[in-house]
């Protein structure tokens, strides 16, 4: 990311742990490390891209990220009227105003709207929230955010119902674009659509960052996606970011051996291509009790003694990407070929 780039978000050792409570009395016996320390930096006008297995922290990051949920312990600095706030200390008020800077599109696109309300009401609603609209400005503003994500103003009055997959993601995109946001979590926006509607949604995605410079984090498990979309990856195993660089640069040569048997598992455009399938051993470890050191080296092909001792540090290993592993500088992991 070039130097001339500012950071619209910095993320320092962010946790969230859930107490694990047991007996009559709700004894806190542990905790769930759903979270474990998270350090990543957001540019203005880019995609990160953050990926990882079902379960290694990828939307409760995001959701703590917006501050649906208060973190355990870290900050949360967010660029607001160009100073960085840390919003995981600020609640009511100040949270309220700053919320309209940053909005969320939810995977589902059939639970996450109210089958009870309209179009209208759907889409005006955080025009409303924030008394920013009402009356024919609200309906006018409305009318422009479902012709921007490729709908028509008809739609109106109608009910989710009476939409598709991919025409109710469109309009879970309306809803969040409706504040004028700076930053937009999309939270695996298009796992639940089919492949085609996927390329249709991730284009309009695209278009709209172009058009109005909006950042995106861009939480999913496909990598293939992740790849056309995102700038940086970012990638997360039980908690923490064990790797986290350009995105050619990530896909070509990555350097932890999570990313590399993540990358095995990428389809081939080829069908004739021979893949080299890594199977990685054993199973997720509990987050409630991770591993000691590396909390890879369970399941990893090049662990040593030190990895079951000593954790890595993400440190920047080539300029630009960065890895959490003892062993970066030395591996020839393979990439997408």
């Amino acid at each position: 990311m070039p130097e001339t780039k500012k950071s619209i978000l910095e993320v320092r050792n962010l946790k969230k742990h859930f107490p694990i409570a047991k007996g009559f009395t709700r004894r806190v016996v542990g905790h769930v490390r759903a979270v474990d320390g998270v350090d990543l930096t957001v540019y203005e006008g880019e995609t990160l891209g953050l990926v990882g297995e079902s379960g290694c922290g990828k939307t409760t990051t995001g959701r703590l990220i917006l501050r649906a949920m208060k973190p355990t312990e870290g900050q949360i600095l967010f660029r607001h009227n160009d100073q960085m706030v840390d919003i995981a200390t600020l609640s009511g008020k100040e949270l309220k105003e700053i919320r309209r800077e940053m909005q969320i599109i939810f995977q589902d696109p059939f639970s996450s709207l109210n089958p009870r309300m309209t179009v209208l009401d759907i889409v005006s609603e955080p025009l409303v929230i924030h008394g920013i609209a009402k009356g024919d400005e609200l309906r006018d503003r409305v009318r422009d955010l479902l012709e921007m994500v490729g709908l028509k103003a008809q739609h109106m009055n109608r009910y989710p119902y009476a939409f598709s997959g991919g025409q109710r993601q469109r309009l879970g995109i309306a809803r969040a674009l409706a504040l004028n946001p700076k930053l937009i979590v999309a939270d695996e926006p298009v796992s639940a659509l089919d492949v085609s509607i996927q390329a249709q949604v991730i284009n309009l995605l695209e278009d709209l960052q172009a058009e109005f410079g909006l950042t995106y984090i861009f939480i999913a498990h496909d990598l293939s996606v992740v790849e056309h979309i995102s700038d940086r990856v970012a990638v997360m195993y039980l908690g923490e970011i064990v790797e986290m660089g350009e995105s050619e640069t990530l896909y070509m040569d990555p350097l932890h051996p999570y990313t590399e048997a993540l990358l095995s598992a990428v389809p081939h455009t080829n069908p004739d291509h021979q893949s080299r399938r890594i199977l990685l051993r054993g199973d997720v470890p509990s987050p409630a009790n991770p591993p000691s050191g590396c909390k890879f080296h369970p399941r990893c092909q090049y662990a040593k003694e030190i990895c079951a001792v000593e954790k890595p540090q993400l440190q920047e290993v080539k300029p630009g990407h960065l890895a959490s592993c003892h062993f970066a500088n030395e591996l020839q992991l393979i990439g997408i070929e």
